[in-house]
């Protein structure tokens, strides 16, 4: 039989417990383990979400990675794709990759009687994957675009449609300059309106038809600006990268999607230093009431401790019925912050309770990501912890004589 945890359970069972003075400090102790769990899990599942969520917009909207020529270099009007070297068959056949669709940009600006907006036009081709653009849509849909001829349908921001007054079905002149020629005009219809909630985004792109772009930009009619590739996971960006960058060629880069606004990567990394802060915090917190806690139950039951000595139990079987006595003691407020904490996750996971300003966070809504993982390692780290922490104050045993503590009233 293990004394120690047979012990522990049967005065932690006890109903004497229910009659003396530890009851406040018990309820004490399992409240701030409550309090800490449930911390700690929306900290976790809101930091991750966030992160995820930022990042599956920008991967979403543009692509996981890019490929463009070395000419294009920041430029948003994008040079044609060095087809030495390139080969998009073997892109499309890496396992993690999910499609790849061509486009080629330019600027210019949309112009109507009410105002005009400075847009970068992006032009898309008939593998473009309007099931994954579908998600940002709130009205209309995005450009049929067949490649055949010019497609006049366009898909621009919610933002730029605001600005100049624009729904679907609406019409917009363009205009496009080119170096030493006369601006150049087009005409388009507006067939659907998008918002990614990334202000760099909406502010300025309009999805199109790449004939265009290839008419502007003096591109032949097989040309490409770029290619955007996109993967079944956003976090294989980091290990397929390499893989992606042997099969482009040398006069043509590579780069990913976090990269392209590295405002955006920036304030990203600040999560996880909030994350780690928050629940250092909370751990110590947790700690201190857990170590008072045991303190208090050792003062109290001193009696029962000058006892055990007696009856020839040794300082260390009476510490670890101690520590085990604590670490129950804890297993309801694990359970019950457990319970809250998911509780209060799934319902801003479904409802989206809790806004934000999008202009400022980069998503409207707080995100959720329930990682089965974090949510299980928070609580047992949270208890293995404390067993550590337990260990030190727990030798405050030792010191208890047997003669004196039998005396103790």
């Amino acid at each position: 039989m293990n004394f120690p945890l047979y012990f522990s359970r049967k005065i932690a069972f006890s109903k004497d417990n229910k009659n003396n003075l530890s009851r406040v400090i018990i309820f004490i102790g399992r409240l701030s383990v409550a309090l800490g769990i449930i911390v700690s899990l929306i900290t976790v599942s809101t930091g991750f979400g966030s992160k995820k969520a930022i990042k599956e917009r920008l991967a979403d909207f543009s692509g996981h990675i890019t490929v463009k020529s070395t000419r294009s270099n920041s430029s948003y009007n994008t040079s044609v794709l060095d087809k030495q070297g390139l080969n998009i068959q073997k892109i499309k056949a890496l396992p993690d990759v999910e499609s790849v669709q061509k486009y080629a940009m330019v600027t210019g600006i949309m112009r109507n009687e009410h105002n005009f907006a400075g847009i970068i036009f992006k032009g898309v081709g008939k593998d473009f994957d309007s099931a994954r653009f579908k998600k940002f849509l709130v009205a209309g849909t995005t450009p049929k675009v067949t490649e055949v001829g010019y497609n006049h349908g366009v898909t621009i921001s919610q933002k730029i449609a605001n600005d100049l007054h624009l729904k679907v079905k609406d019409s917009i002149v363009t205009i496009f300059s080119k170096a030493d020629q006369k601006p150049i005009y087009r005409k388009f219809e507006v067939v659907g309106i998008y918002r990614t909630d990334i202000k760099m985004i909406d502010e300025q792109f309009v999805i199109g038809g790449i004939n265009h772009v290839r008419k502007i930009q003096d591109m032949k009619p097989d040309d490409i600006g770029g290619l955007d590739i996109f993967f079944k996971n956003v976090n294989d960006i980091d290990s397929d990268f390499p893989e992606i960058e042997k099969l482009i060629g040398y006069k043509n880069y590579a780069e990913k999607a976090t990269e392209k606004f590295p405002q955006i990567t920036d304030w990203i990394s600040i999560f996880d230093t909030n994350i780690a802060l928050i629940i250092i915090i909370m751990l110590i917190v947790v700690i201190i009431n857990i170590i008072m806690v045991l303190l208090i139950l050792i003062i109290e039951r001193t009696n029962s401790i000058g006892l055990l000595k007696t009856l020839g139990a040794s300082n260390s079987q009476i510490r670890a019925t101690f520590i085990n006595y604590t670490l129950i003691i804890m297993v309801p407020g694990l359970l019950y912050g457990n319970i809250i904490g998911l509780g209060l996750l799934l319902l801003q996971k479904f409802f989206g309770i809790i806004k934000l300003n999008p202009e400022n966070y980069y998503v409207s809504t707080v995100p959720v990501d329930l990682n089965p993982i974090a949510i299980i390692s928070i609580s047992v780290g949270i208890l293995i912890i404390s067993a550590l922490a337990l260990i030190v104050p727990s030798y405050l045993i030792s010191k208890i004589s047997p003669v004196k503590a039998i005396k103790y009233n």
